[in-house]
């Protein structure tokens, strides 16, 4: 009965924004590295490069960007990260349209994506903890879970079809708009937030963001 007990609407709305991004993200498992290869042609050194950039990324900003996140908003924090992320992503189809993509925006894309997802990470686990109560964490968690892992269970074939049908960059807007509806949806969570600075550390909390695909 635990797992099926409602946790609020401010918890309902969170939860949907989440499912959305991480389906998203799940079609859009290995979307740069597949452009890479069918549109732009790289060879397997630019494509390793490609795929090393966001975790090399991560690794040199998780430490400073921590102690940012904790003195401001988190659910403002997260919002942000979100809208970085479609507009980053829709570039990427913008340039395919009119012939301009080249190698090194994928690089740049990349990199954002992988910083937007580390600042929203560590914003998430201390809104999360803010939300529900601590008797209810456990039954939250294991929501977001579920729905990362029937994510990744689901997305990555049918973004490999949607590629078959319908083209190299298909599942990149997909993943775009995922980040769009996400940012909605937190929005359209009420209610107070803790001051930023308060006991809750972001970042020391539960994390809510897919890594399906690298691009949550």
């Amino acid at each position: 009965m635990s797992a099926r007990r409602s946790l609020g609407r401010r918890f309902g709305w969170l939860w949907a924004s989440y499912a959305v991004s991480a389906y998203g993200s799940g079609l859009g498992f290995g979307a740069l590295p597949l452009i890479a290869v069918l549109v732009l042609q790289a060879s397997p050194a630019q494509v390793s490069v490609l795929a090393a950039l966001g975790p090399a990324v991560g690794a040199l900003i998780a430490l400073p960007l921590g102690p940012w996140v904790e003195f401001h908003r988190k659910r403002r924090v997260m919002i942000a990260m979100d809208l970085a992320r479609f507009a980053v992503l829709l570039t990427i189809p913008v340039a395919y349209a009119l012939g301009r993509l080249s190698f090194g925006q994928l690089l740049v894309v990349s990199a954002v994506l992988a910083s937007a997802k580390i600042a929203f990470n560590a914003a998430s686990g201390a809104f999360l903890k803010a939300l529900v109560r601590p008797d209810d964490l456990l039954v939250a968690n294991a929501r977001f879970e579920s729905t990362t892992w029937s994510s990744i269970a689901l997305g990555p074939p049918l973004g490999g079809a949607a590629v078959g049908l319908f083209g190299p960059v298909v599942t990149v807007v997909a993943d775009a708009l995922s980040y769009l509806l996400s940012a909605l949806g937190l929005t359209a969570i009420r209610g107070p937030e803790d001051h930023p600075g308060a006991p809750a550390l972001a970042g020391y909390g539960p994390v809510i963001c897919s890594t399906a695909g690298g691009t949550c």
